[in-house]
């Protein structure tokens, strides 16, 4: 059993960091150089999110998965991303909805513990270094959402804010 309130809170802590950027008086605010902007991080998130719900459906299912994080981090991706989402409140919604789906699939009886347990080959880079390349138990690609990837990203969105200290690389 997963307890998945800390990625519930994750999830709106980065969805109120977006909306708060949204809502500022720059509403497009430039990101620091070499930095993704708010849409572009939202797109990105949403794409590992959609690599995280498809990874646990996958050992939910009884089939091999994998779980790689490079196509999130490709540029016409994201932009495809934020097209078929119809740019930022878009992307807000979808997140919300794939952190609904994610953690209902990850909660309670949905996955054993043997299923949370599950080595996944895992392939995660940031910034063009690889970070990890070896298997990870399933649970720790959730709950690895939860402690870095969704904190990391919502301080980079919140960096965004006029008189706010750039961002630390996280992408």
């Amino acid at each position: 059993m997963l307890d998945t309130a800390p990625l519930q809170d994750a999830y709106h802590a980065l969805i109120d960091a977006a909306a708060t950027v949204a809502n500022a008086d720059d509403p497009s605010p430039a990101p620091p150089d070499g930095e993704w902007n708010a849409d572009q991080i939202l797109a990105h998130v949403s794409l590992v999110s959609a690599a995280t719900i498809a990874a646990v459906a996958d050992v939910a299912a009884g089939a091999n998965t994998t779980y790689d994080n490079r196509i999130a981090l490709d540029a016409w991706t994201i932009d495809q991303t934020i097209a078929h989402a119809g740019g930022n409140a878009g992307l807000r919604d979808r997140i919300r909805s794939q952190a609904a789906a994610l953690c209902s699939l990850a909660a309670g009886a949905a996955l054993s513990d043997a299923e949370l347990g599950t080595l996944v080959p895992a392939r995660l880079l940031s910034n063009d270094t690889l970070l990890i390349d070896q298997p990870l138990p399933l649970r720790d690609i959730v709950t690895g959402l939860a402690e870095a990837e969704l904190p990391g990203h919502t301080k980079q969105l919140l960096a965004l804010l006029p008189d706010q200290a750039p961002a630390e690389t996280t992408r």
